[in-house]
């Protein structure tokens, strides 16, 4: 089914419809001295993961959540991909994160090979790396088959790196138009902006247009160079916005001896913020049960103890935020 003439694009989003669901929830503060523990339907469950609102979206997610890269995006690891991501759903993941750039598709594809069968346990986040109106109709397309849905959860604008970015996709023809239009017919629930590139360029673009979540990079090593947990992080939260973290552990890069050694100091540096949930890419089960256990235990950190995390990645600064400079 093409998306290219305006008739076809109607009906496209005519069938696709879901109304979107809101509950209002305000966000006075994600981060909270003892995060809420929520079962089935809801109900307080002190096994289960500990989750946090997701802004004012109405949503609760849970610490830890599922990123798209790693096993999962890899098309010829699909048995190992699918079950990395029904046990993350076993141990009470409840928001996973994908791209159709990653694996070339193969992480939606993967994705989708679980959903079509536990859809309503997931709150589900992809994204459109094109910068326009007919690019971003396409994408969505392509990304709803794959994932074998007919609605996102979350739709986000990926990678904005550069103001000629933001301004591509803001203005006249510009992807925002298209996440409206996805959003007016329910193929869409929310609406989200991504990057790790520069802090300033997202602090305009969540001024700019009111977005319901900011992806956005926070590690141990992101205090040393260009933060994104100062003033960007800091209007977010103002804004009442979702805050999704990812670059937890810079692809690896956060380790080393003499360093940041275990998760432990990862994660919980990361998730004490104010952010909503922080998102990781695993490539086995193992890890996943680690992460999850991570979660679990969390209790946020004092001031003293994350200065002190901060200065272990202060010799390795630059490997910790090299995504900063090389993606």
């Amino acid at each position: 089914m093409a998306l290219n003439g305006g008739s076809t694009r109607r009906d496209f989003l005519k069938r696709a419809g879901v109304a979107a669901v809101g509950m209002g929830l305000a966000l006075t503060h994600p981060l909270v001295a003892r995060d809420a523990f929520v079962g089935e339907e809801g109900r307080p469950d002190p096994g289960s993961m500990p989750c946090r609102p997701l802004g004012r979206t109405g949503a609760k997610v849970a610490l830890f959540s599922l990123g798209g890269e790693a096993t999962v995006q890899n098309r010829q690891r699909r048995r190992d991909a699918t079950a990395i991501i029904n046990r993350a759903l076993d141990l009470g993941v409840n928001y996973i994160d994908t791209s159709p750039t990653y694996g070339g598709g193969g992480s939606e594809s993967n994705i989708g090979d679980v959903l079509q069968d536990r859809r309503e346990e997931v709150f589900l986040a992809t994204k459109t790396h094109s910068r326009t109106y007919d690019g971003t109709m396409r994408l969505v397309e392509e990304s709803l088959k794959r994932l074998r849905t007919d609605r996102i959860d979350l739709y986000q604008i990926h990678n904005v790196r550069l103001p000629s970015d933001l301004a591509t996709a803001l203005g006249p023809g510009g992807a925002l138009k298209a996440l409206e239009e996805l959003r007016s017919a329910g193929v869409i629930r929310f609406t989200g902006i991504t990057g790790h590139r520069d802090p300033d360029v997202l602090l305009r673009g969540i001024r700019e247009y009111p977005f319901d979540s900011l992806l956005m990079t926070l590690n141990a090593a992101d205090i040393h160079e260009r933060p994104f947990q100062k003033e960007l992080l800091r209007e977010a939260v103002r804004r009442e916005m979702g805050v999704i973290a990812m670059k937890v552990t810079a692809v690896g890069r956060i380790f080393r001896e003499g360093g940041i050694t275990s998760m432990e100091e990862a994660l919980g540096y990361t998730l004490s913020f104010p952010v909503s949930t922080a998102i990781v890419g695993v490539s086995n089960l193992r890890e996943l049960e680690q992460n999850v256990q991570v979660a679990r235990r969390f209790t946020p950190y004092a001031e003293a103890e994350k200065a002190r995390i901060e200065s272990l990645t202060l010799p390795y600064a630059a490997e910790g935020n090299f995504f900063k400079h090389h993606w």
